[in-house]
């Protein structure tokens, strides 16, 4: 039986080193790999023409730099947003999609295939945690959106994405070692050199990770998806919150602020009639006061079968207006690719897993047209 042929993405630079010179080859040959896979961004071995051929052949018997094949693509109206469907090696799915502003392009990548913590406005916990992705199945995606990018605009060689967020499916902190292994291998000076104060790790406010990260020496950046300053109504929205209560998160984020002294950000979805009110603004306030900290509202984008609105332009502005009087910073996210189920609690991907109904990507994100890149 033939060897299963392993990710190439999964090896960060000290582990391709020892690799290669376990083969025999001189140290200067991992350094060249790298500098093929993170800056030419190549995904064929025989295209890594200063190698020699049987170092090129014997990397191709025992690696695939394949991570995650575009199944399908979809472009938002807005011109901004676009979505990938994209498949795993074992026939999983995730969605990964690319935001484009004026200044910055960011890349919102998945780190699990589904979510264990069911927040009740968000599309990925309604389908349960089937697995985690390795780091190089992350880091796959942030290269299929790199390419894809620099195709459309014709260039080669300079990187084209200014930001990562680890927002998209997934809880990037229950994937902790893989999500900190594909940073620093996105992060690495030598290959892809994305900033770490240009990646943002998510999380609904897993107090022990908090703590870990907060003595990482990467300096990237954090975001705690809050939801509601009171214990009920959090609970009701996000459930972790009854193992890890608003004041055992607070007493994390002030470790994390005191190690660190970078500034964590707080998303709040904005809903209708649930938590939207002045007073809970108020409470927020309290609850933030006196913090290294910035607050992101996002009006709730709309999840098929959930019940609940986004809070109206008013609304939101009297919310912030009322965060602004308090000395909060404060920003109202600006919404992109709703149209395409590409927002903020909007990813859902089908699944493979036996036993398990695969549900048909238009049933949950409209039709996808099929990839130009598709395999």
């Amino acid at each position: 039986m033939s060897e299963q042929k392993r990710a190439l993405y999964n090896l960060d630079r000290a582990e391709l080193q020892t690799l290669l010179a376990s083969w025999g080859e001189p140290t200067f040959r991992a350094d060249q790999v790298w500098e093929w896979l993170y800056r030419h961004l190549v995904t064929d071995f025989e295209a890594m023409h200063n190698l020699p051929r049987a170092l090129r052949a014997r990397l191709a018997a025992h690696f695939t730099i394949e991570g995650a094949r575009p199944r399908a693509e979809r472009s938002s109206s807005d011109g901004y947003t676009r979505k990938w469907l994209l498949e795993l090696a074992d026939g999983e799915h995730v969605e990964a999609v690319l935001m484009e502003y004026e200044r910055r392009r960011t890349a919102c990548i998945s780190v699990q295939v589904g979510c264990a913590f069911a927040c009740a406005f968000c599309a990925t916990g309604q389908m349960g945690l089937i697995r985690n992705l390795s780091a190089g199945e992350i880091v796959a995606q942030v290269l299929h959106i790199e390419r894809e990018v620099r195709a459309l605009e014709k260039t080669s060689g300079e990187r084209a994405l200014t930001n990562i967020v680890f927002m998209g499916m997934g809880e990037p902190l229950s994937n902790y070692a893989n999500v900190l292994k594909a940073v620093r291998i996105l992060n690495d000076e030598a290959g892809f050199r994305m900033g770490a104060r240009r990646m943002t790790l998510s999380t609904v406010g897993l107090v022990p990770a908090i703590r870990r990260l907060a003595h990482e020496p990467l300096q990237v950046n954090l975001a705690i998806s809050l939801h509601a300053p009171t214990d009920e109504l959090r609970t009701s929205l996000v459930p972790i919150n009854a193992q890890y209560p608003i004041r055992e998160l607070m007493k994390a984020v002030r470790y994390y602020l005191e190690h660190t002294g970078r500034r964590v950000t707080f998303e709040y979805a904005m809903i209708a009639g649930v938590n939207d009110d002045e007073s809970l603004a108020e409470a927020l306030a309290q609850l933030l006061s006196g913090l290294l900290v910035h607050v992101n509202l996002i009006p709730l984008n709309p999840v098929p079968g959930s019940p609940w609105q986004g809070s109206d332009r008013r609304q939101v502005e009297a919310f912030a207006a009322v965060l602004r009087r308090h000395r909060l910073p404060v920003t109202v996210r600006v919404r992109r690719g709703i149209d395409i189920a590409a927002g903020c609690g909007q990813l859902y991907a089908p699944t493979g897993r036996q036993g398990r109904r695969i549900v048909p990507v238009r049933e949950r994100t409209g039709t996808y047209v099929a990839s130009r890149t598709t395999g």
